[in-house]
């Protein structure tokens, strides 16, 4: 079975709101069908039939007296699923790659790093979306950079501060 394929069967197994909340119970401390009951308000057919349920999807062990939960499963499937999914390249240099996938995620800067030179090598990748020797006015600009992050006039002004972008009367170009 494929790393997804593991995923989404162990989440199948929680996807009932009963085998969730027995799952729950078991997770909290409850170690046999009468204390899930109890706890999770669930009914006693529907705790025995979730329970096969997470019994076959490793996800609760041991017998009717004295039931564990195993959380780490999830632990164990994320890593597998995150492991099988192709590494985004959003540079070709590694260490360059490493930085941008850490700060950039969809297409937007989740957050700006401190150090000035991890500045300037996310700054440099926003600048390839605009073309050399166009001419920009500041509303496209603006809109282009809403893309990225949600203070669009931090990023403009980092991309003018750090000569990336030149501005003259309120018309911006990509340098270099």
């Amino acid at each position: 079975m494929s790393d997804y394929a593991s995923t989404e069967a162990l989440c199948g197994h929680l996807a009932q709101p009963e085998r969730l909340r027995v799952f729950a119970a078991v997770t909290l401390g409850a170690r046999s069908t009468q204390q899930i009951v109890q706890s999770s308000g669930v009914a006693i057919s529907a705790v025995g039939k979730a329970l096969v349920r997470l019994r076959d999807g490793g996800l609760v062990s041991g017998a009717d007296g004295e039931l564990t939960a195993h959380p780490e499963k999830f632990k164990e499937a994320m890593r597998e699923s995150a492991a099988a999914r192709p590494a985004e390249t959003l540079h070709p240099d590694p260490i360059r790659n490493r930085l941008l996938v850490s700060v950039i995620r969809d297409g937007r800067i989740r957050v700006m790093p401190e150090a000035p030179a991890k500045v300037r090598m996310v700054l440099e990748h926003v600048v390839t979306v605009f073309e050399p020797g166009i001419r920009y006015t500041e509303p496209e600009i603006n809109q282009v950079l809403r893309g990225f992050h949600d203070d669009h006039a931090m990023l403009r002004r980092y991309l003018v501060d750090h000569a990336l972008m030149a501005r003259e009367d309120g018309v911006y170009r990509r340098t270099g």
